[in-house]
């Protein structure tokens, strides 16, 4: 069995570790780097430390808009398709990337395997909920992470086969965790459950003017010591504003983060501040409350379990979910830690 993998961003990079060498032993598969995140700190480091295997392609179809973005990652995966000729395409999340690799797929005629399939906010003003809606849609075997996604494919009568497999990003963080790097404490000069991490990048937050004002304007009015690593794009939108000096002087900022440096902030971080489909869900992983900055969220299941809070960019909100305290109980949503296997499983099975 041949599978040609598409991935371009962080969360991308973290998921596709649960699921490659694995896969590898067993098919052979050709993975492919969009560029989505052309920042090397957002992408190479990750290659390194999840000890993922050397993309076989290179698109570096990286920045512009969304549609000119997608645009470019389909004329490049389409020769790309026709000359590698694989049995499946698989995509992972809900990226321009994973849209791109799924049209790709399904305009060849190749079979699509999708991986966190059946995710929904219900915000249609989200890009990422569009790509997730469009991808499942366009997916022959449709890979969840938990039952009430496999509902909601059910219940809008998509075409493919649902698999409930589990996370796999459950699979990485119980790898990874032990070895996450807390010597960025020292570093930032702070100490284990005395900050708030948070980070910001979502284009609903950061690329409209007045959001990306009260964003600062929330964050700078958080109490206690607030580390935020800057996703580049933030940083752009911020230094285009002549918002970025302020904020440096009130929070402690460092560039983006290699997982395990990321996973020492979380891990020991008091409570998340973010905008994160994919920190929400690694915050609760570490049985660290989280805030969300959004109205809506994917991951409605932390949600329900009383260790997420949506607050969106309402300060008084926002300091108020801070100093809730997180509820005894803490339920093992997401699987077992062996979603990477099943996903194998499910793929071989489609080569009959």
């Amino acid at each position: 069995m041949r599978v040609l993998t598409v991935i371009g961003n962080r969360p991308q990079f973290v998921k596709a570790a649960a699921v490659s060498q694995r896969l590898r032993e067993r098919a052979d598969e050709v993975l492919v780097h969009t560029g989505q995140h052309y920042d090397d700190t957002l992408s190479r480091v990750f290659f390194d430390e999840l000890e993922l295997p050397r993309p076989e392609h290179q698109l570096d179809a990286g920045g512009g808009g969304n549609t000119s973005q997608t645009a470019r990652m389909l004329a490049a995966l389409e020769p790309l398709i026709a000359r590698e000729r694989p049995d499946v395409v698989l995509v992972y999340g809900d990226t321009n990337s994973t849209l791109a690799g799924a049209i790709a797929g399904a305009q060849a005629r190749v079979p699509v395997a999708h991986v966190e399939a059946g995710m929904r906010s219900y915000d249609r003003a989200m890009p990422e909920e569009l790509n997730r809606v469009l991808t499942d849609h366009a997916s022959t075997l449709l890979l969840c992470s938990a039952p009430a996604a496999a509902q909601t494919l059910e219940s809008e009568q998509v075409a493919g086969e649902v698999v409930v497999v589990g996370d796999v990003m459950v699979d990485v963080f119980e790898l990874l965790a032990p070895r996450a790097d807390a010597a960025i404490l020292e570093r930032l000069g702070v100490e284990a459950g005395g900050y708030v991490l948070a980070t910001a990048h979502r284009a609903g937050n950061v690329d409209d003017p007045q959001r990306l004002l009260a964003l600062v304007s929330l964050l700078e009015r958080m109490p206690g010591p607030v580390v935020l690593p800057l996703h580049p794009r933030t940083r752009a939108r911020l230094d285009e504003a002549g918002l970025l000096r302020e904020l440096e002087r009130r929070l402690r900022i460092t560039p983006p983060l290699g997982y395990l440096e990321f996973m020492g902030l979380l891990v020991n971080a008091r409570r998340v501040l973010t905008d994160s489909g994919g920190v929400q869900k690694e915050a609760y992983l570490a049985a660290v409350p989280c805030v969300t900055l959004r109205g809506t969220t994917e991951w409605r299941e932390t949600v329900d379990a009383g260790w997420n809070e949506l607050v969106d960019l309402d300060v008084r909100a926002a300091r108020a979910a801070l100093e809730r305290e997180p509820p005894a109980l803490h339920p093992r949503l997401y699987g077992d830690g062996r979603a990477g296997e099943r996903v194998v499983e499910a793929l071989l099975r489609m080569s009959g």
